[in-house]
C-alpha cells in the first residue's frame, strides 16, 4: 500500500500526471451534472456517446494552457482554470433549475432575469451541490499537504502542443459525429439544449460568445441613415389595399394554425383512392375561404422559425443561421405588437418547450403577451412523440387556455406531429402508408392525415364555441416536408421525375385564410411568407404604408408576384430562376435570360439585401412608425411557475 501511494505521488508530481488527474476528475463531475441536472433529451446511443466524451476535449484544451507555465505555477494555473470552468458549469446548473435554459451572453445583461431569482435563490441550492467543486478542492488539498510538490521545470513546448492538438482532434471528432446525428448543428444554431447535448457546456459557452460578438459588431456599425434607404424602397413598392377586402375583418379574432412540414401537393391528393387531407380539401372550397394555391415557402436554415419570423414581420430570415437564435433581442415591429396596440391580446400555443428556437426570447421582442409552451400541457409518454405533444391532445388541452384570453385575440397554434421523420402509432394512423420503400416518405401521408384530423377537431370546437364566426383563421405550411435527398421515393408517389424545375414548384405550401363575410375562392396570384402580414393587416383595416415590410398585400391589384427564395432564386407566374438557369413557369421549358429576368433578379437581390441590413443592423431601433409604440421586452415573462 505504501509503495502504491509513493508511486501515485511520484506520478502526480509529474506535470502530465497532475494534469490527467484534473482532466479525469473534471470529466466525471461534468458528466454527472449532464445526467442529473439537465433534461437534454438523449434519444439514441450516438447522443449518449457524445454526452460522455464532450467534456474531455474542453478539459484537455483549457487545462493544457496551464502547461505553458513552469512547475508549481502550472499547477496553480490549472486549479484556477478548473475553478473558472466549474463555476461556469454550476452557474448553468443553477440557472437551468429555474429557467430550464442555459446562460447566454445577452442574458447576463438582462438583470431582470436574475432579479426573478430573488428570494428563490436559496431554493435553487441542493445539499449535494458542493460535489460540483469537489475536484477543485481535491486538487487544492493535494497541493496544500504537499502530496504534489512539482519541481520548477516546464514541459517542452512540443509536448504541450501535442496535448492541445489531441484536444482539438477529440473535439473535431465530436463535432463530426454530432453533425451526422444533427446536420447543420452550428449553422442553424438550432437550440441551446442541442448545442449543450452535442458539444458540451464549455464549447457551447465559447460558441455563444463568438456568435454574440459577431452580431454585436454588425449592429455597432449601423446608423440611422441606413433605415432611410430601406424606407425609400418600401415606399416605392407599397401596394395599396384592395377596397373589396380592406377592413372586412375589422375587430375579429385572428387565429393562425402552423401546419408543420405541410406541402401544397397534399391538397386534393389521393393515395390508394383516399383523400389524404379531406378536411383541408373541403376548407379550400368553403365560400368564405381564400385559398392561395401559388404560395411558396421562403425559409432558409431557420426552417419553422424563419416561417414564423416572416409571417410576423414581413422580413426575410438570414442567409445563415436563424434570426430567432441570433437576433432574438433586436427591435421589431411585429404583428403581436401592432395588434396589441389596437386592443388585441396575443398568445402562442406550442407543445414543445419555450427554449426551442429561442422562442422565449424573441417572442418578447415581438410583443407576445402569453406563451403557452410544454410546461402548460400534460407531457405524458403516451401523448408525446418526436418533437413534442401530439396534435390532437395539443388542440384539446389548448381549449381552456384559449378561453382564458380576452377578445379580440391574436393566437398562433404551432403543430408538431407532421415532422420528420414522421413517426406515428398504429392507433393514430387512419390511412395506409405509401409504398415507395422509403419509410420517411411512406409515413408522411399518414402524419399529414393525422394533422388534418387534428385541425378538423379544432375547427369543430371553434364552431361550437362561436369563435368560428368571430375569427379570421389563417392556416399555412411552414416549409417543405420531403427533402431533395428523398425525391427518388417521392417521384414514385407523384408519378413524375423531380427535376430542379419541379423541385422549385414543390416549394408551394398552402395558405388558407377563412374570414366571415369574405367572398372566397382559389386565389392564383404568386406570393410567399413575407406577404402574409400586410395582407392580414389590410383585412382588419390597418394600413401598412408606414411600416417597414418587404412583402405586399396578396389581395392588392398592385401586389408584386416575384417570390424570392433565400438563396437568391425566384419564381413568378412567367419565370422560374434557379442558379443561373431560367424556365417558363407554365411549361417548365428552359428559356434564355432577358431584360425582364435581369430586372427581376435585381428586385430579388435588393429585397434580400435590404432585409439583411434591417436584421443584422437592428435598424428598426432607428425608426418608429406613426402611432406605434416600441416594444418593452421587460414587460414579458413566459415562466410558468405553477410547475416549478
Amino acid at each position: 500500500m505504501v509503495k502504491l501511494i509513493a508511486k501515485s505521488q511520484k506520478t502526480l508530481n509529474k506535470h502530465l500526471g497532475f494534469f490527467f488527474l484534473a482532466v479525469i476528475l473534471f470529466w466525471a463531475k461534468t458528466y454527472i451534472a449532464y445526467r442529473v441536472e439537465f433534461n437534454l433529451g438523449i434519444s439514441n446511443s450516438m447522443q449518449k456517446f457524445l454526452l460522455l466524451i464532450n467534456p474531455i476535449s474542453s478539459a484537455m484544451f483549457f487545462f493544457g494552457l496551464a502547461l505553458f507555465a513552469k512547475g508549481k505555477r502550472a499547477h496553480i494555473w490549472l486549479i484556477v482554470i478548473n475553478f473558472i470552468m466549474s463555476f461556469v458549469l454550476y452557474a448553468n446548473i443553477a440557472y437551468y433549475r429555474f429557467f430550464s435554459d442555459f446562460i447566454t451572453l445577452p442574458t447576463l445583461t438582462q438583470t431582470k432575469n436574475f432579479g426573478d431569482l430573488g428570494g428563490s435563490i436559496f431554493a435553487l441550492l441542493k445539499p449535494y451541490d458542493p460535489i460540483y467543486f469537489l475536484d477543485t478542492v481535491i486538487l487544492i488539498l493535494l497541493m496544500a499537504i504537499k502530496f504534489v510538490n512539482p519541481k520548477p521545470i516546464h514541459l517542452a513546448r512540443r509536448q504541450v502542443l501535442l496535448v492541445l492538438l489531441t484536444a482539438i482532434i477529440i473535439f473535431s471528432t465530436n463535432l463530426g459525429l454530432a453533425e451526422l446525428d444533427r446536420p447543420q448543428l452550428l449553422t442553424r444554431t438550432f437550440d441551446r439544449n442541442y448545442l449543450v447535448k452535442y458539444l458540451g457546456t464549455y464549447n457551447y459557452t465559447l460558441y455563444d460568445a463568438i456568435q454574440s460578438t459577431k452580431s454585436s459588431s454588425q449592429r455597432v456599425f449601423a446608423d440611422s441613415s441606413d433605415i432611410t434607404t430601406v424606407r425609400n424602397n418600401v415606399k416605392a413598392n407599397y401596394a395599396e389595399p384592395n377596397p373589396d377586402y380592406f377592413g372586412k375583418g375589422k375587430g375579429m379574432n385572428i387565429i393562425y394554425v402552423h401546419l408543420e412540414s405541410f406541402q401544397n401537393f397534399l391538397i386534393n391528393y389521393k393515395l390508394n383512392g383516399q383523400e389524404v387531407t379531406p378536411f383541408l380539401n373541403s376548407l379550400t372550397r368553403d365560400s368564405n375561404t381564400l385559398y392561395f394555391n401559388n404560395f411558396f415557402q421562403q425559409t432558409g436554415q431557420g426552417k419553422s422559425s424563419d416561417a414564423e419570423f416572416m409571417l410576423e414581420n414581413s422580413l426575410f430570415g438570414l442567409p445563415q443561421g436563424a434570426v430567432f437564435t441570433t437576433k432574438g433581442q433586436n427591435t421589431y415591429q411585429a404583428a403581436p405588437a401592432i395588434l396589441g396596440q389596437q386592443g388585441y391580446t396575443s398568445a402562442v400555443f406550442h407543445g414543445n418547450y419555450k427554449t426551442f428556437w429561442n422562442r422565449d426570447e424573441i417572442y418578447k421582442s415581438f410583443g407576445y403577451d402569453k406563451f403557452f409552451d410544454a410546461s402548460y400541457y400534460d407531457m405524458n409518454s403516451k401523448d408525446v412523440l418526436n418533437y413534442g405533444l401530439k396534435d390532437k391532445p395539443f388542440f384539446k388541452e389548448s381549449i381552456p387556455m384559449i378561453e382564458s384570453l380576452k377578445q379580440p385575440f391574436y393566437a398562433k397554434f404551432i403543430t408538431l406531429s407532421n415532422h420528420f421523420p414522421y413517426p406515428i402509432s398504429k392507433e393514430d394512423a387512419t390511412i395506409e402508408q405509401a409504398n415507395t420503400g422509403d419509410g420517411t416518405v411512406d409515413r408522411y401521408f399518414q402524419t399529414a392525415r393525422y394533422l388534418d384530423e387534428s385541425v378538423k377537431g379544432f375547427f369543430d370546437y371553434l364552431k361550437q364555441s362561436g369563435l368560428y364566426d368571430r375569427s379570421i383563421i389563417v392556416l399555412y405550411g411552414d416549409h417543405y416536408g420531403i427533402a431533395e435527398t428523398r425525391y427518388k421515393a417521392l417521384s414514385k408517389v407523384l408519378g413524375k421525375k423531380i427535376t430542379p424545375f419541379e423541385d422549385a414548384q414543390l416549394q408551394r405550401v398552402p395558405l388558407i385564410i377563412r374570414a366571415p363575410g369574405v367572398k372566397g375562392g382559389i386565389m392564383p396570384q404568386y406570393g410567399g411568407d413575407i406577404d402574409v402580414l400586410p395582407t392580414l393587416l389590410h383585412l382588419i383595416g390597418t394600413d401598412t404604408k408606414d411600416y417597414v415590410q418587404l412583402g405586399t398585400d396578396l389581395l392588392s391589384p398592385e401586389h408584386q408576384q416575384i417570390v424570392a427564395f433565400r438563396n437568391g432564386n425566384f419564381v413568378s407566374p412567367a419565370v422560374t430562376a434557379l442558379n443561373g438557369k431560367y424556365y417558363d413557369s407554365v411549361t417548365g421549358n428552359q428559356i434564355e435570360k432577358n431584360n425582364e429576368i435581369k430586372q427581376n433578379e435585381k428586385i430579388v437581390q435588393t429585397k434580400l439585401n435590404l432585409s439583411d441590413k434591417v436584421v443584422y443592423g437592428d435598424l428598426l431601433r432607428f425608426y418608429t412608425p406613426k402611432g406605434f409604440k416600441p416594444v418593452d421586452r421587460s414587460k414579458y415573462d413566459y415562466n410558468h411557475r405553477d410547475n416549478k
